[in-house]
Protein backbone atom coordinates (compact mmCIF):
# COMPACT_ATOMS: atom_id res chain seq x y z
CA UNK A 1 0.00 0.00 0.00
CA UNK A 2 1.06 3.39 -1.15
CA UNK A 3 1.44 6.35 1.52
CA UNK A 4 -1.67 7.98 -0.63
CA UNK A 5 -3.55 4.73 -0.36
CA UNK A 6 -2.90 4.44 3.34
CA UNK A 7 -4.02 8.21 3.41
CA UNK A 8 -6.92 7.69 1.39
CA UNK A 9 -8.08 4.88 3.34
CA UNK A 10 -10.92 6.12 5.60
CA UNK A 11 -9.12 5.42 8.65
CA UNK A 12 -10.61 7.68 12.09
CA UNK A 13 -7.65 9.54 13.05
CA UNK A 14 -7.19 12.73 15.33
CA UNK A 15 -3.12 12.74 14.11
CA UNK A 16 -2.91 14.07 11.29
CA UNK A 17 -0.01 16.37 9.79
CA UNK A 18 -0.24 19.49 7.38
CA UNK A 19 1.94 17.22 5.12
CA UNK A 20 -0.27 14.87 5.01
CA UNK A 21 -3.57 17.30 4.11
CA UNK A 22 -1.60 18.97 1.35
CA UNK A 23 -0.98 15.58 -0.38
CA UNK A 24 -4.74 14.09 -0.43
CA UNK A 25 -5.61 17.87 -1.30
CA UNK A 26 -3.50 18.02 -3.98
CA UNK A 27 -3.49 14.60 -5.51
CA UNK A 28 -4.77 14.47 -9.24
CA UNK A 29 -8.90 15.73 -8.93
CA UNK A 30 -9.92 12.56 -10.30
CA UNK A 31 -8.60 10.78 -7.81
CA UNK A 32 -9.18 12.96 -5.17
CA UNK A 33 -13.04 12.64 -5.74
CA UNK A 34 -12.84 8.80 -6.43
CA UNK A 35 -11.24 8.63 -3.31
CA UNK A 36 -13.19 10.47 -1.41
CA UNK A 37 -16.84 9.24 -2.75
CA UNK A 38 -15.49 5.64 -2.01
CA UNK A 39 -15.12 6.77 1.67
CA UNK A 40 -18.66 8.51 2.23
CA UNK A 41 -20.21 5.10 0.27
CA UNK A 42 -19.14 3.30 3.27
CA UNK A 43 -20.10 5.60 5.77
CA UNK A 44 -23.39 7.23 4.28
CA UNK A 45 -25.92 6.74 2.03
CA UNK A 46 -24.19 8.45 -1.27
CA UNK A 47 -27.97 9.51 -2.15
CA UNK A 48 -28.87 11.29 0.51
CA UNK A 49 -28.16 14.82 1.96
CA UNK A 50 -29.43 15.92 5.48
CA UNK A 51 -31.41 19.44 5.26
CA UNK A 52 -31.33 21.88 7.78
CA UNK A 53 -33.13 25.26 8.41
CA UNK A 54 -31.28 28.54 9.15
CA UNK A 55 -32.64 31.62 11.07
CA UNK A 56 -31.24 34.75 12.34
CA UNK A 57 -33.14 35.28 15.70
CA UNK A 58 -31.33 38.69 16.36
CA UNK A 59 -29.69 40.39 13.90
CA UNK A 60 -26.79 42.84 13.82
CA UNK A 61 -25.00 44.93 15.96
CA UNK A 62 -22.21 42.33 16.96
CA UNK A 63 -19.18 43.41 19.18
CA UNK A 64 -16.98 41.22 17.30
CA UNK A 65 -15.03 42.28 14.35
CA UNK A 66 -15.38 39.39 12.02
CA UNK A 67 -13.40 40.98 8.69
CA UNK A 68 -16.06 39.03 6.83
CA UNK A 69 -19.73 39.36 8.37
CA UNK A 70 -22.55 41.83 8.13
CA UNK A 71 -23.85 41.31 11.30
CA UNK A 72 -20.28 43.48 12.90
CA UNK A 73 -21.21 46.68 14.30
CA UNK A 74 -17.76 48.02 13.55
CA UNK A 75 -18.87 48.29 9.77
CA UNK A 76 -21.22 49.58 7.60
CA UNK A 77 -23.70 47.53 5.21
CA UNK A 78 -26.81 48.68 5.38
CA UNK A 79 -28.10 45.97 7.88
CA UNK A 80 -30.61 47.10 10.14
CA UNK A 81 -30.36 45.69 13.74
CA UNK A 82 -33.21 43.88 15.24
CA UNK A 83 -33.88 42.57 18.57
CA UNK A 84 -34.33 38.64 20.10
CA UNK A 85 -37.17 37.21 18.27
CA UNK A 86 -40.26 36.25 19.79
CA UNK A 87 -40.67 32.91 20.79
CA UNK A 88 -43.75 31.79 18.60
CA UNK A 89 -42.81 33.62 15.57
CA UNK A 90 -39.67 30.92 15.67
CA UNK A 91 -42.06 28.52 15.75
CA UNK A 92 -43.78 29.82 13.03
CA UNK A 93 -40.57 29.61 10.71
CA UNK A 94 -39.39 25.88 12.18
CA UNK A 95 -43.06 24.97 11.53
CA UNK A 96 -42.64 26.25 7.73
CA UNK A 97 -39.18 24.58 7.81
CA UNK A 98 -40.67 21.29 8.59
CA UNK A 99 -43.17 21.46 5.69
CA UNK A 100 -40.34 22.18 3.23
CA UNK A 101 -38.61 19.11 3.84
CA UNK A 102 -35.91 20.66 6.82
CA UNK A 103 -35.27 17.86 9.20
CA UNK A 104 -32.88 20.35 11.44
CA UNK A 105 -33.67 24.20 12.53
CA UNK A 106 -31.10 26.12 12.95
CA UNK A 107 -30.79 29.80 14.81
CA UNK A 108 -28.27 31.72 14.91
CA UNK A 109 -28.13 34.79 17.19
CA UNK A 110 -25.67 37.95 16.62
CA UNK A 111 -23.66 37.95 19.82
CA UNK A 112 -20.52 37.74 21.47
CA UNK A 113 -22.12 34.87 24.43
CA UNK A 114 -25.13 35.14 25.11
CA UNK A 115 -27.34 36.64 28.13
CA UNK A 116 -28.33 34.82 30.82
CA UNK A 117 -31.93 36.13 30.04
CA UNK A 118 -31.53 35.86 26.25
CA UNK A 119 -30.10 32.50 26.67
CA UNK A 120 -33.88 31.55 28.65
CA UNK A 121 -35.21 32.54 25.74
CA UNK A 122 -33.55 30.77 23.49
CA UNK A 123 -33.94 27.60 25.73
CA UNK A 124 -37.25 28.04 25.20
CA UNK A 125 -37.06 28.17 21.91
CA UNK A 126 -35.63 24.96 21.47
CA UNK A 127 -37.74 23.22 23.39
CA UNK A 128 -40.58 23.86 21.44
CA UNK A 129 -38.74 23.49 18.00
CA UNK A 130 -38.31 20.13 19.26
CA UNK A 131 -41.64 19.36 20.02
CA UNK A 132 -42.32 19.59 16.50
CA UNK A 133 -40.20 16.71 15.64
CA UNK A 134 -37.20 18.90 14.50
CA UNK A 135 -33.38 18.72 15.42
CA UNK A 136 -32.41 21.84 16.82
CA UNK A 137 -29.04 23.53 16.77
CA UNK A 138 -28.12 27.17 17.66
CA UNK A 139 -25.05 29.79 17.36
CA UNK A 140 -25.14 32.10 19.96
CA UNK A 141 -21.29 32.74 20.04
CA UNK A 142 -18.89 32.17 22.65
CA UNK A 143 -20.70 29.44 25.86
CA UNK A 144 -19.73 28.60 29.72
CA UNK A 145 -19.62 25.42 30.33
CA UNK A 146 -22.54 26.21 32.66
CA UNK A 147 -24.16 27.70 29.74
CA UNK A 148 -23.53 24.85 27.76
CA UNK A 149 -24.98 22.56 30.49
CA UNK A 150 -28.56 24.43 30.16
CA UNK A 151 -28.21 24.28 26.61
CA UNK A 152 -28.03 20.02 27.05
CA UNK A 153 -30.47 20.02 29.63
CA UNK A 154 -33.28 21.52 27.48
CA UNK A 155 -32.32 18.80 24.56
CA UNK A 156 -30.05 20.99 22.39
CA UNK A 157 -28.88 18.73 19.32
CA UNK A 158 -26.25 20.57 17.96
CA UNK A 159 -24.00 23.79 18.31
CA UNK A 160 -22.49 25.82 15.66
CA UNK A 161 -19.21 27.31 16.28
CA UNK A 162 -16.68 27.73 13.38
CA UNK A 163 -12.94 27.97 13.66
CA UNK A 164 -12.95 30.25 10.13
CA UNK A 165 -9.79 29.75 9.36
CA UNK A 166 -6.18 28.10 10.46
CA UNK A 167 -4.47 29.95 13.78
CA UNK A 168 -1.81 31.57 11.31
CA UNK A 169 -4.45 33.65 9.83
CA UNK A 170 -6.54 33.77 12.31
CA UNK A 171 -5.64 37.48 12.98
CA UNK A 172 -5.69 38.57 9.92
CA UNK A 173 -10.37 37.57 10.13
CA UNK A 174 -10.95 38.61 13.77
CA UNK A 175 -9.29 40.36 16.63
CA UNK A 176 -11.81 40.80 19.24
CA UNK A 177 -12.10 37.12 20.09
CA UNK A 178 -8.89 34.66 20.35
CA UNK A 179 -8.43 31.09 18.59
CA UNK A 180 -8.59 29.68 21.91
CA UNK A 181 -11.69 31.12 22.97
CA UNK A 182 -13.48 29.11 20.05
CA UNK A 183 -11.72 25.90 21.07
CA UNK A 184 -12.74 26.23 24.24
CA UNK A 185 -16.41 27.23 23.52
CA UNK A 186 -16.33 23.66 21.75
CA UNK A 187 -14.95 21.72 24.45
CA UNK A 188 -17.45 22.76 26.61
CA UNK A 189 -20.36 21.97 23.95
CA UNK A 190 -18.77 18.55 23.77
CA UNK A 191 -18.23 17.94 27.46
CA UNK A 192 -22.10 18.14 27.43
CA UNK A 193 -22.67 16.05 25.29
CA UNK A 194 -23.82 18.47 22.63
CA UNK A 195 -22.90 17.87 19.30
CA UNK A 196 -20.48 20.01 17.77
CA UNK A 197 -21.39 21.85 13.98
CA UNK A 198 -17.80 23.48 13.31
CA UNK A 199 -16.39 24.29 10.13
CA UNK A 200 -14.37 27.32 8.15
CA UNK A 201 -14.68 29.70 5.79
CA UNK A 202 -12.48 29.82 2.04
CA UNK A 203 -11.82 32.37 -0.28
CA UNK A 204 -10.95 35.05 2.76
CA UNK A 205 -7.43 35.93 1.12
CA UNK A 206 -5.79 32.75 3.19
CA UNK A 207 -2.83 31.17 1.94
CA UNK A 208 -2.96 27.88 0.36
CA UNK A 209 -1.36 26.13 3.48
CA UNK A 210 -4.22 27.69 5.59
CA UNK A 211 -7.00 26.00 4.14
CA UNK A 212 -5.04 22.37 5.23
CA UNK A 213 -4.45 24.20 8.67
CA UNK A 214 -8.50 24.47 9.05
CA UNK A 215 -8.62 20.64 8.02
CA UNK A 216 -6.11 19.80 10.11
CA UNK A 217 -7.42 21.62 13.70
CA UNK A 218 -10.80 20.57 12.70
CA UNK A 219 -9.50 16.55 11.96
CA UNK A 220 -7.61 16.38 15.07
CA UNK A 221 -9.85 17.58 18.00
CA UNK A 222 -10.39 14.54 20.61
CA UNK A 223 -13.01 13.93 18.68
CA UNK A 224 -14.52 14.91 14.52
CA UNK A 225 -17.07 17.32 14.62
CA UNK A 226 -20.47 16.12 13.65
CA UNK A 227 -21.25 18.69 11.17
CA UNK A 228 -18.57 20.46 9.27
CA UNK A 229 -19.84 23.00 7.53
CA UNK A 230 -17.40 24.24 4.62
CA UNK A 231 -18.08 28.05 3.64
CA UNK A 232 -17.19 30.15 0.45
CA UNK A 233 -16.49 33.45 1.08
CA UNK A 234 -19.58 35.50 0.91
CA UNK A 235 -18.37 38.99 -0.38
CA UNK A 236 -20.72 41.62 1.37
CA UNK A 237 -19.93 45.31 0.70
CA UNK A 238 -18.94 47.26 3.62
CA UNK A 239 -16.73 44.68 4.92
CA UNK A 240 -13.01 44.26 5.13
CA UNK A 241 -13.08 40.94 2.73
CA UNK A 242 -16.28 42.94 0.63
CA UNK A 243 -13.54 43.40 -2.08
CA UNK A 244 -11.78 39.49 -2.10
CA UNK A 245 -11.37 38.07 -5.41
CA UNK A 246 -13.77 35.36 -6.56
CA UNK A 247 -12.50 32.02 -5.03
CA UNK A 248 -12.04 29.32 -7.93
CA UNK A 249 -14.64 26.61 -7.85
CA UNK A 250 -12.03 23.66 -8.02
CA UNK A 251 -10.46 24.69 -4.80
CA UNK A 252 -13.48 24.71 -2.72
CA UNK A 253 -14.35 21.35 -4.28
CA UNK A 254 -11.01 20.36 -3.27
CA UNK A 255 -12.38 20.88 0.43
CA UNK A 256 -14.93 19.46 0.70
CA UNK A 257 -13.40 16.13 -0.97
CA UNK A 258 -10.62 16.32 1.76
CA UNK A 259 -12.76 17.05 4.43
CA UNK A 260 -14.71 13.88 3.26
CA UNK A 261 -11.87 11.77 3.84
CA UNK A 262 -9.86 12.91 6.58
CA UNK A 263 -13.73 12.51 8.44
CA UNK A 264 -15.40 9.95 7.75
CA UNK A 265 -17.80 9.85 9.53
CA UNK A 266 -18.61 13.86 9.67
CA UNK A 267 -21.44 15.29 7.84
CA UNK A 268 -19.78 17.36 5.69
CA UNK A 269 -21.84 20.99 5.03
CA UNK A 270 -21.76 22.56 1.45
CA UNK A 271 -23.00 26.32 3.49
CA UNK A 272 -22.84 29.47 2.19
CA UNK A 273 -21.81 30.69 -1.22
CA UNK A 274 -24.13 27.89 -3.11
CA UNK A 275 -26.12 30.79 -4.29
CA UNK A 276 -22.83 31.82 -6.59
CA UNK A 277 -22.81 28.29 -7.61
CA UNK A 278 -24.22 26.82 -10.38
CA UNK A 279 -25.59 23.08 -10.30
CA UNK A 280 -22.18 21.40 -12.01
CA UNK A 281 -20.03 22.78 -9.38
CA UNK A 282 -23.07 21.87 -6.25
CA UNK A 283 -23.46 18.62 -8.03
CA UNK A 284 -19.87 17.72 -7.88
CA UNK A 285 -19.63 18.71 -4.26
CA UNK A 286 -22.02 16.03 -3.44
CA UNK A 287 -19.95 13.59 -5.31
CA UNK A 288 -17.01 15.21 -3.61
CA UNK A 289 -18.89 14.20 -0.10
CA UNK A 290 -20.92 16.74 1.02
CA UNK A 291 -24.30 15.43 2.08
CA UNK A 292 -25.64 18.61 3.80
CA UNK A 293 -27.37 22.02 2.75
CA UNK A 294 -29.12 24.81 4.36
CA UNK A 295 -32.12 24.81 2.60
CA UNK A 296 -34.18 28.14 2.09
CA UNK A 297 -33.81 31.17 0.50
CA UNK A 298 -31.43 33.13 3.46
CA UNK A 299 -28.35 32.32 5.29
CA UNK A 300 -28.60 34.99 8.41
CA UNK A 301 -28.09 37.39 5.96
CA UNK A 302 -27.04 36.48 3.14
CA UNK A 303 -28.69 35.10 -0.51
CA UNK A 304 -29.05 31.00 0.07
CA UNK A 305 -30.79 28.64 -2.88
CA UNK A 306 -34.42 29.02 -2.97
CA UNK A 307 -35.79 25.32 -1.51
CA UNK A 308 -37.93 24.43 -4.76
CA UNK A 309 -34.47 24.85 -6.59
CA UNK A 310 -32.65 22.24 -4.53
CA UNK A 311 -35.67 20.36 -4.87
CA UNK A 312 -35.66 20.36 -9.15
CA UNK A 313 -31.59 19.74 -8.46
CA UNK A 314 -31.75 16.98 -6.09
CA UNK A 315 -34.73 15.13 -9.24
CA UNK A 316 -31.83 15.34 -11.62
CA UNK A 317 -29.45 14.02 -9.17
CA UNK A 318 -31.70 11.18 -7.96
CA UNK A 319 -31.00 12.48 -4.49
CA UNK A 320 -33.16 12.31 -1.81
CA UNK A 321 -33.46 14.76 1.51
CA UNK A 322 -32.34 12.37 4.42
CA UNK A 323 -35.29 11.83 7.14
CA UNK A 324 -34.49 12.08 10.75
CA UNK A 325 -33.43 8.84 12.06
CA UNK A 326 -33.90 8.10 15.57
CA UNK A 327 -31.91 5.66 17.40
CA UNK A 328 -33.39 2.68 19.98
CA UNK A 329 -32.25 4.72 23.35
CA UNK A 330 -34.36 8.09 21.19
CA UNK A 331 -37.19 6.18 20.41
CA UNK A 332 -37.46 4.92 24.17
CA UNK A 333 -36.89 8.21 25.64
CA UNK A 334 -39.49 10.20 23.22
CA UNK A 335 -42.04 7.56 24.37
CA UNK A 336 -41.20 7.99 28.12
CA UNK A 337 -41.89 11.69 27.69
CA UNK A 338 -45.05 11.22 25.70
CA UNK A 339 -46.14 8.87 28.48
CA UNK A 340 -45.23 11.14 31.28
CA UNK A 341 -46.99 14.12 29.68
CA UNK A 342 -50.22 12.15 29.52
CA UNK A 343 -49.98 10.70 32.96
CA UNK A 344 -49.16 14.68 34.53
CA UNK A 345 -51.83 15.94 32.24
CA UNK A 346 -54.69 13.11 33.32
CA UNK A 347 -53.54 13.51 37.06
CA UNK A 348 -54.26 17.36 36.15
CA UNK A 349 -57.56 16.69 34.60
CA UNK A 350 -58.34 14.66 37.99
CA UNK A 351 -57.71 17.14 40.39
CA UNK A 352 -59.53 19.80 38.96
CA UNK A 353 -62.50 17.46 38.51
CA UNK A 354 -65.86 18.68 40.34
CA UNK A 355 -66.78 14.85 39.97
CA UNK A 356 -63.83 13.22 42.03
CA UNK A 357 -63.57 9.40 41.11
CA UNK A 358 -62.35 7.40 44.48
CA UNK A 359 -62.59 3.57 45.29
CA UNK A 360 -64.40 2.50 48.27
CA UNK A 361 -63.76 -0.34 49.77
CA UNK A 362 -66.67 -0.88 52.47
CA UNK A 363 -69.38 -0.85 49.83
CA UNK A 364 -70.14 -4.86 48.55
CA UNK A 365 -71.55 -3.68 45.10
CA UNK A 366 -70.21 -5.77 41.95
CA UNK A 367 -68.72 -2.81 40.67
CA UNK A 368 -66.97 -1.56 43.85
CA UNK A 369 -66.65 2.17 42.93
CA UNK A 370 -68.88 5.19 44.29
CA UNK A 371 -69.20 8.08 41.92
CA UNK A 372 -70.00 11.41 44.90
CA UNK A 373 -71.92 14.12 43.42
Amino acid sequence: MSNLDYLNSGKIRNDWTLAEIEAIYNQPFNDLLFAAQLIHRQNFNPNEVQTSTLLSIKTGACPEDCAYCPQSGHYNTGLSKEKLMAVQKVIEKAQQAKKNGATRFCMGAAWRSPREKDLDVVIEMVRQVKDLGLETCVTLGMLTDEQAGKLAEAGLDYYNHNLDTSPEYYEQIITTRSYEHRLDTLQNVRDAGINVCSGGIIGMGEKINDRYGLIKQLANMPEHPQSVPINMLVAVPGTPLGEVEKLDEFDFIRMIATARIVMPNSYVRLSAGREDMNEQTQSLCYFAGANSIFYGEKLLTTANPEAEADSILFKRLGIQPEQRHHSKEQVEEEAAEIVAKGVAKAAEETTSSKKPLFYDATVGNARGATEVN
